[in-house]
């Protein structure tokens, strides 16, 4: 078994204020104040992935693009069909936020609308 690297964490994410109670988990690398580093993503492109999960439905695989641009526009998206150019799910200032227990954080659906996530756990992607 391959050892990821300590930068790596696995955050649960789960939809807050809804009855639908999807969730998501990512495995981004974070800075030491619970960032997402972009320097480092790039180094470790190869361990992007998310997972989406709702009751009743089949798991999505994707993975974590970063789309560049200035402080202000660059984006954090959820891929989950490389072929087409369509963005599955983008967060919101993904980019400013800290990944902590408790913490919310809000990703734009596929639906295009904007939906509020708890952060529930962060710990070592293993």
């Amino acid at each position: 078994m391959t050892q990821l690297p300590h930068v790596l964490k696995r955050i649960r994410l789960n939809l807050a204020r809804s009855k639908e109670f999807p969730a998501t988990n990512l495995s981004p690398p974070l800075d030491a104040n619970g960032r997402i580093d972009p320097e480092l993503w790039r180094r470790y492109r190869e361990h992007r992935g998310v997972r989406r999960f709702l009751e009743r439905e089949n798991d999505e695989f994707g993975r974590l693009v970063h789309r560049p641009g200035s402080a202000q526009h660059a984006r954090w998206l959820f891929d989950y069909d490389e072929t087409t150019q369509d963005d599955d799910e983008a967060g919101y200032h993904f980019g400013d936020h800290v990944f902590r227990n408790g913490e919310y954080v809000s990703i734009r659906g596929e639906d295009g609308e904007m939906h509020t996530f708890r952060v529930v756990s962060v710990e070592p992607a293993t």
